[in-house]
């Protein structure tokens, strides 16, 4: 079986990580694999990198003149359709599209005429709505039937001047409706459930499999041990959060919160960019990013408590990271959050409002009931629901099933 992943990056965050560790997976167990991305940097063979930078900024200042994001770069597009054809993949899936990179009318087309199952992959819900990736913060509902002056115009739809939402929703229910042999993945039931809702819940096959974490990396570790490597205070609480950028958006006011109110023992460390913050608390720890995976799996291990604030979440990798590493996790109760984590309390806790005392009351819970006594709660639910044998298995069963 062929099978041909697009996506917008490889092996960068969490989409590209999927990619990646997808991609190797198959390629381990006799498949022929192969990826498209606009950056390829970290692979070599069985692979297309789409248009170059040059194309990239053109596409991007078209979204922002019209409107419309994938619906440029023809030429970078073509060749792409030129290098599928050489390869005839059996299957395609459609990862995160929305990079300025691709013509979707023209990939898309494509698919139709040569009748090639098809795979969306809701990593977020760019697919089934207008152009926005999120509609939860402006409680938005309208791309169950239709799009149009969009209240996340300028802020998600970063265009200039035309809202172009509602033709964009037309665009997609038409040509995806080409697609024989489509099926939608939603990455969470929580999405999978807002697919069936939306314009494209004619699909053949719309299902829930959730993403995977390499268990063999992030997993329980000693805890006084790695505070110790990298030079933190073994007698303090270490509460951790992860973004590839941090912004009010990713929960940073609650941190900030947080900091003026957690007693001195309680260290908060935050790993991903921070220059664009104009704030930012003298009692806070600010790490880098990092594509460093054993890097980042010692950070979930050494911390006390894993902490996301996020109110919007398609899957929530990093809360998934955490809970592998054996770290209970404290989190907004919303979206797809609550599936990762329980309602049972063994694996941490949900708050039902961004108030930073509820939040600080659960982390001080977790520390003072004592960390070990969720760890082994939170690996085994993990390793129930993240393991990649399984989860990518489900995929190549829904792939026999297509082609068949």
């Amino acid at each position: 079986m062929k099978i041909l992943q697009i996506n917008a990056v490889y092996s960068k965050s969490s989409t590209g990580r999927t990619t990646r560790e997808m991609h190797e997976f198959l390629l381990a167990h006799g498949f022929e694999s192969y990826v498209a991305a606009p950056d390829l940097a970290d692979l070599k063979s069985n692979c297309f990198k789409i248009g170059n930078k040059i194309d990239h900024k053109i596409h991007a200042l078209k979204y922002r003149i019209t409107g419309k994001q994938a619906y440029s770069s023809v030429w970078a597009t073509k060749q792409l359709l030129k290098w599928m054809d050489s390869i005839s993949p059996d299957v395609v899936i459609l990862r995160n599209l929305h990079g300025n990179y691709i013509n979707l009318p023209l990939l898309v087309k494509y698919l139709a005429k040569h009748d090639t199952p098809t795979t969306l992959v809701l990593h977020d819900s760019w697919f089934i709505t207008g152009g926005c990736t999120y509609y939860i913060a402006p409680h938005c509902y309208k791309w169950k039937t239709t799009c149009g002056t969009c209240p996340a115009f300028h802020r998600d739809i970063k265009s200039w001047f035309f809202d172009q939402t509602h033709k964009i929703l037309q665009d997609r229910q038409k040509l995806f409706a080409q697609i024989r042999r489509l099926s939608i993945i939603g990455v969470s039931q929580w999405v999978t459930n807002d697919a069936k809702e939306s314009v494209l819940k004619h699909a053949f096959r719309i299902q829930c499999i959730y993403n995977w974490i390499d268990l063999t990396i992030f997993r329980p570790q000693n805890k006084k041990d790695l505070k110790e490597k990298y030079g933190f205070n073994k007698d303090e609480f270490i509460v951790l959060g992860v973004s590839a950028t941090w912004s009010k958006a990713k929960g940073i006011d609650l941190f900030n919160r947080l900091s003026e109110i957690l007693p001195p023992k309680y260290n908060i460390i935050l790993v991903g960019n921070s220059d664009a913050l104009q704030y930012k608390s003298s009692t806070i720890t600010y790490l880098p990013s990092t594509n460093n995976v054993m890097q980042l799996a010692d950070m979930y291990a050494m911390a006390d408590v894993y902490v996301n604030p996020t109110i919007q979440e398609t899957f929530g990798k990093t809360t998934a990271e955490a809970l592998s590493c054996g770290t209970p996790v404290v989190a907004y109760k919303g979206t797809a959050t609550p599936e990762l984590v329980g309602q049972d309390g063994k694996c941490g806790y949900l708050i039902k409002d961004l108030d930073a005392k509820l939040f600080a009351e659960k982390i001080q819970d977790v520390c003072n009931n004592g960390v070990d006594t969720y760890t082994i709660h939170c690996r085994n639910r993990s390793v129930s629901m993240f393991n990649i044998e399984t989860n990518i298995n489900k995929y190549l069963s829904l792939f026999n099933e297509m082609i068949s």
